[in-house]
């Protein structure tokens, strides 16, 4: 289903993961599982991945991951703030000690001038740790490409941040 290269990179973060006696979470928008689904692709993954939330609208965002509807109303389901509360969202709703959330405008519609399709906004959280945000602009590639591209980011943000997290 995903590329070999993405499915071994997957695999060295189950490792990692595992080696540091971590677990990890998300919570996905615009990739509606697809980080989820490729970590546990990978056999042994439940050591080590608690749960994923797919919190495609606003309502599933503050009510699986208490984003504040203030923060929905003032900067919108894509935006920094609102991928940071994801991620924490995360930690307090799982077992996890490392997540990460994405949301973003895959398209092929629903892009504006201040926010196009292929923008898509992370965050990163550590329990006892900080929030950090990402913002990447993919351009209009497409529905598909924008979505695996994020999934690439999002991974990789896992791995680093499984890195300096105390387990």
């Amino acid at each position: 289903m995903f590329p070999d290269a993405l499915a071994h990179r997957s695999a060295a973060l189950i490792s990692l993961a595992r080696e540091r006696s971590l677990m990890l979470g998300t919570a996905e928008s615009c990739t509606g599982g697809l980080v989820a689904a490729l970590i546990t692709e990978i056999p042994g993954s439940s050591d080590v991945f608690d749960r994923g939330f797919v919190t495609y609208s606003n309502a599933a965002k503050a009510e699986n991951l208490d984003v504040p509807l203030a923060l929905l109303n003032s900067f919108g389901a894509v935006s920094a703030e609102v991928a940071g509360a994801m991620a924490t969202g995360v930690l307090a709703h799982s077992n996890a000690q490392v997540a990460v959330s994405i949301t973003g405008i895959a398209g092929p519609g629903g892009g504006s001038p201040d926010k196009p399709v292929g923008l898509v906004h992370f965050g990163c959280a550590v329990k006892g740790g900080g929030v950090m945000t990402r913002k990447h602009l993919f351009g209009d590639r497409g529905r598909c490409a924008i979505r695996m591209a994020a999934v690439v980011v999002a991974i990789e943000l896992l791995f680093d941040a499984c890195q300096i997290a105390a387990p």
